[in-house]
């Protein structure tokens, strides 16, 4: 069994208690307009081109066995991810001597990301730290991340899954009994407005939120603040509502932030956003309402 990763983020302090390696897992169901890791929406191998670094030798484009990289007007190259056959030696990243091309996007086994993640057992030892599983979204791979949360157990590490909540409850179930705490994404409340922003209704993920805290699973709500989408106040007025209703008990602001726009230039995508991070007087009022509601906030 292979699982398809596309990062391994060691020494991480923000996906959850202690110390952490977090595991980005790659493919996702939703499409977020803001999402800062476009590299892990889809479920293969991708090919990232840094301008940057090429010098226009254009040995990749001989190198091309299906004439899916050609030479731009600018003189910089061209990939065509449509007829890119992501063959499986890549000759146009080894003829790349400059390491303009990168392969992001890794299938590993189980025994290869367990030998990974535990060369940091001492610092989950000494910070009650573990392994997170981040994305992309994991569950999309869920035989895979169900036996590799078996293993972590086994082994004696905490475990945590961060999870934009779009699965099936069945699916999801079978995976809680191997984690400690779960960090679920919500995005939006209204669900015409997160379909049109994600890509998908929040129907599923809304009612998988009620049923995690129905069976008294530890829960810590993100929600990522992105200015003009979802920061309004009846929004997140109505988000905190929900989340008391439910008994939710914490939740974390993920301040939208522009870090991932190179990756988006890197893999040919465009990115329509044109917004700032949001204001710290704005995140501390939006603070202040989960707080009104009884709601512990930390903005992350």
């Amino acid at each position: 069994m292979k699982g398809l990763i596309f990062n391994i983020q060691r020494y991480s302090i923000q996906d959850g208690p202690g110390i952490r390696t977090t595991v980005f897992m790659k493919g996702c169901p939703l499409k977020c307009i803001w999402c800062a890791n476009p590299e892990g929406q889809k479920p293969v191998p991708e090919i990232l081109y840094d301008k940057n670094k090429c010098n226009k030798c254009y040995q990749c484009v001989n190198a091309c066995l299906h004439g899916a990289i050609s030479i731009f007007q600018d003189g910089f190259i061209d990939i065509n991810r449509r007829i890119c056959k992501r063959c499986k030696k890549y000759p146009c990243i080894d003829a790349c001597g400059e390491e303009a091309l990168k392969l992001v996007g890794k299938f590993v086994t189980i025994e290869e990301l367990m030998q990974e993640v535990e060369k940091d057992s001492l610092f989950y030892r000494n910070s009650n730290g573990g392994v997170t599983l981040s994305g992309g979204e994991p569950t999309k791979q869920f035989e895979f991340i169900l036996e590799f949360f078996k293993r972590c157990k086994e082994k004696g590490i905490h475990t945590i899954l961060d999870t934009c909540g779009y699965t099936s409850w069945g699916s999801l179930k079978k995976i809680l009994e191997y984690i400690d705490l779960v960090l679920y994404d919500i995005k939006h409340i209204d669900s015409e407005k997160h379909k049109k922003f994600t890509g998908v209704s929040n129907e599923i993920i809304l009612s998988n939120a009620k049923a995690l805290l129905d069976n008294n699973i530890k829960t810590i709500f993100r929600i990522p603040i992105i200015p003009g989408y979802n920061d309004e106040k009846e929004n997140i007025e109505t988000i905190a509502r929900f989340l008391k209703e439910i008994g939710g008990k914490e939740v974390n602001l993920l301040p939208y932030h522009r870090l991932g726009i190179k990756k988006y230039e890197k893999l040919g995508i465009n990115y329509s956003l044109k917004i700032q991070s949001p204001t710290k007087r704005s995140l501390e009022e939006i603070k202040a309402i989960f707080k009104e509601k009884g709601l512990k906030c930390l903005i992350i």
